[in-house]
Order: C-alpha cells, then structure tokens, then sequence
C-alpha cells in the first residue's frame, strides 16, 4: 500500500510534465524563429517599402505569408509543449488568428497612423510626426463641441428608458388589439436609420413644406426650421435616433415583463399593495438587470451615432450637432486627413472603452446594492 502511495505522489499531475524536454525546446525555438521573422519582416515592411520594392516589398505580402507561417508554427508550439491538450487548442488557432489579423493588427496599426501626417489631398504622402495630431486634437474647438454633444446624447438614453419602460407596461396589460400595437411599435427599429432621416427629418420636418413645419406654423411657430438653430437642431437629432431605436430597449423590457412571475405580484396585490407600490416596490427591483442590460446596449448605440447626423445636417449649425463619429467622418470625407482623423478615431476609443469599462462595474455594483 505505500508503494501504491508513493507510486501514486510521484506520477505527474500535469500531463505536459510527461513530454520530453527536447520537443519542449523544438517547440520554442519553432516559435521563436517565426515571431523573430515576423517581426523583421514588418519592420522592413514599413522602413524601407521604397527602396525594396524590387523583392516584392511594395505591397503587404510578404508579412502575410509571415504571418501565415507563424500561425503555423504558433499551432506546433501548442502540440509539441502540451501534447494532447496543444492539440485541443488548435481548434480556437483560426479564432485566434482571425481576431489578430481584423482586430489586434488594424487597431496597431491605426495608432501608426495617428502619429502620422498624412492628408490625401496632399503630394507629400505619409509623413511621421510624433504626437502634433495629439495637441491638435487637444486644441481643436470641433472635436470638444462633439465630445460634448456625446455627453448629451447619452444622457438622453435615461428619457429614451422611462418611454420604453412605459410602452412595455402598456403592451404587456391586457389591452385590445395588444399584438397589433407590439408590431407597428416594431416598424422604427425594422427602418435604416438613413431612411428615417429621409423620411422623417428631411420630408416631415421640412421647414417649408412638410407636414410637421405647416402644423407648428398653425401652432404659433413663424419658422419652424427645425435645424437651423443649434438647440432645436439637437433636440431634433435625439426625437428621431430615439423614435429608431427606443422599440429595442421596449422588446427587451418587454421580454423581462413577460419572463417574470405571475405569483409575486398576485402576492404583492392580495398584501394590499396599490398599483404604484407593486410597481416600485416588486416590478422594478426585478426588472433592474433587464433594465441595466438595456440601458448599456443603448449607450454602446448611442456612441456610434453618425448616420443620422450625416445624413440630415453634416454637423451643422457650425457643428452644433456633430456626434464624435460624425466629426471623424467629415475629416476623413471633407478634409482627406487621415492622420488626424486616426488620431481622433484612436482617442475616442480609448474613451469608449474606459467609459464602458466604469459603466458595467458601476451598474454591477448597483444592481447587486438594490437586490
């Protein structure tokens, strides 16, 4: 029985421990030698493009075939370093890959870029430097004024929120005609939104003959141009994204609604709980991680607003209702900067991800204090 035990504490726990050392090393040095190539490959690449163009350095080949190749050796480092559990691995290689190349490799490479002046209207061609789109970017009145209008734009997903809350009660009550009015609450979110934009905002709201400008002219209003004025413009910009898209977060409540438990409110009303108390006391706690997951989705909409805002004013008044995205767009479009326009792209993300980043821990910590 102690050999047994002793047999037993002396058998590896890990099954890797079994593969030999020299596999082990062939591996790594597999690796090794394809991320070194790799690596050398793309600094020709963008050092010396011209000069080489020749071998066939003028275009991004060679690093694909590298990069393909490395793959290939990333995947026998993972068979000859872990055996059957390398061999497993494999299957999530092409994910991987895959996520690299689309992903990890583009955002790089725009950082590259945003340390870059480069302006395609220019015969000059791409030319490093340094961090001048940085301050640039720091300095320029249009890029704040967008970051500020986010700032709006976000904060107007708490009224979107409270409509859908309402529109999900109403057609989860037990109402006539309730799955006739859940569709035509549905048509917004089935449209494009460029075609709200036209349809709603440049031939409803047309401010000399659409049906909307003549009944606020019957109203009082002598000139209802609704996005001629920065404030009414913006307004105008968060009716129409917010008629797009406030039957998502409605469908999502809705679901939420119908998923919970007829038994708890029967037993909040046969306690004697009026409508409000049921609603506050029961429906809403139980509704808040539906209502967070809905509410994120909806700001991660939100911070791409773009082609509404392209599409109806281009920014205007001056800028008055440029989104970020819109912003970048134009300097792209209307300017042809790339370099600066990347740098813009480049820090916004950084300001998605942070935002978002606080705004889950926040919501986590908000719904676990209330349940």
């Amino acid at each position: 029985m102690a050999e047994q035990t002793s047999t037993a504490n002396a058998w590896p726990a890990n099954p890797a421990d079994l593969i030999p050392q020299g596999r082990k090393r062939l591996g790594w040095s597999l690796l090794a030698v394809a991320t070194l190539a790799l690596l050398a490959i793309i600094v020709v690449q963008i050092l010396y493009k011209t000069e080489m163009s020749t071998v066939g350095f003028d275009t991004w080949r060679p690093v694909i075939y590298a990069y393909i190749l490395w793959g290939a050796a990333l995947g026998a480092w993972q068979v000859l370093t872990r055996g059957e559990d390398g061999q497993r691995a494999l299957f999530l290689l092409p994910a991987l890959l895959f996520t690299i190349a689309m992903v990890i490799f583009p955002t790089l490479f725009g950082f590259y870029i945003a340390l870059t002046d480069w302006n395609l209207s220019s015969f000059a061609g791409r030319r490093f430097n340094g961090l001048d789109n940085f301050w640039q970017m720091l300095a320029d009145p249009y890029y704040r004024n967008a970051l500020f209008n986010m700032v709006l734009y976000v904060l107007a997903v708490l009224v979107e929120y409270v409509i859908a809350f309402g529109l999900a009660l109403l057609l989860n009550a037990q109402i006539s005609a309730r799955k006739f009015f859940r569709v035509v609450f549905l048509l917004p979110l089935m449209l494009s939104p460029v075609a709200v934009s036209w349809m709603v905002g440049k031939s409803l709201m047309e401010y000399r003959f659409g049906p909307a400008a003549t009944l606020a002219r019957h109203l009082g209003w002598d000139n209802p141009a609704f996005f001629s004025d920065p404030i009414t413009a913006r307004i105008s910009i968060m009716m129409l994204d917010a008629w797009t898209f406030i039957p998502f977060m409605m469908i999502m409540l809705l679901a939420g609604l119908q998923a919970m438990s007829r038994e708890v409110l029967e037993a909040a009303r046969v306690d004697g709980a009026t409508a409000w108390q049921t609603f506050w006391q029961v429906t809403f706690p139980l509704m808040l991680p539906v209502s967070v997951t809905a509410v994120i989705l909806r700001i991660i909409f939100k911070l791409k607003l773009a082609d509404i805002i392209i599409t109806l004013t281009s920014g205007g008044p001056g800028g008055a209702t440029d989104s970020v995205s819109s912003f970048i767009y134009r300097e792209y479009r209307d300017r042809s900067n790339v370099g600066y326009g990347t740098m813009l792209a480049m820090a916004y993300l950084i300001i998605i991800v942070v935002f978002v980043t606080w705004l889950l821990k926040v919501a986590s910590r908000f719904v676990r204090n209330v349940n």
